[in-house]
């Protein structure tokens, strides 16, 4: 584990190397697991915002689901996450003609019709964060679906904390990754 502040990161972050494929994974992590992405409260508000301009990118079945009961809600601990519908999928996902989940915030945004990129669980993935005592907690958060990612980080050499570099200073700020960076070359001898 590295310390930096208040935050502990966890050395895969650094060690291991990955680049999402969703050629490959087909978007998987948008249906795959118990339930959706977890959201902040704040998120909630920034999608509610939003939802007008997101859902011409979201599938009818989705839609439809958001119409009836919402784009959110508690898991068993009481904290938001996003809907799926039976399918397993999130409501916010829609594929394409390739076979592959997009997700309908994400579009929007990329689109310049909503100004929510998505939710920050999402934009850190594979990097899961918790809470533990004082400390805010880094890890990697391995998954067989992501497998082809791994393959084409270790192709192109790409740390975890490099490919989620925006994500990491959209959460953490600029200076955090700079430390991340210093980090990673005088613990890890590499450098940019």
């Amino acid at each position: 584990m590295v310390k930096i502040g208040s935050y502990l990161i966890s050395d895969d972050v650094f060690e291991e190397q990955f680049i999402c494929d969703i050629n490959q994974c087909k978007g998987a992590c948008c249906v795959e697991g118990d339930l959706g992405a977890p959201l902040h409260k704040e998120e909630i508000t920034d999608i509610e915002h939003n939802l007008k301009e997101i859902f011409p990118y979201m599938a009818e079945p989705q839609k439809t689901h958001v119409k009836e009961w919402g784009f959110w809600e508690e898991d068993h601990d009481g904290l938001a996450v996003t809907q799926c519908t039976s399918d397993g999928r999130c409501v916010f996902s829609k594929q394409d003609g390739l076979g592959i989940l997009h997700c309908g915030i994400e579009r929007s945004f990329q689109d310049g019709k909503s100004d929510f990129i998505k939710p920050i669980s999402c934009h850190l993935y594979p990097i899961r964060v918790s809470q533990v005592g004082t400390y805010t907690v880094l890890n990697y958060h391995r998954w067989s679906i992501c497998s082809p990612a791994c393959d084409k980080g270790k192709a192109n050499k790409m740390p975890v904390f490099r490919f989620l570099e925006k994500a990491i200073i959209r959460a953490f700020g600029q200076d955090f990754y700079d430390d991340c960076e210093a980090v990673y070359g005088a613990k890890f001898n590499q450098h940019p």
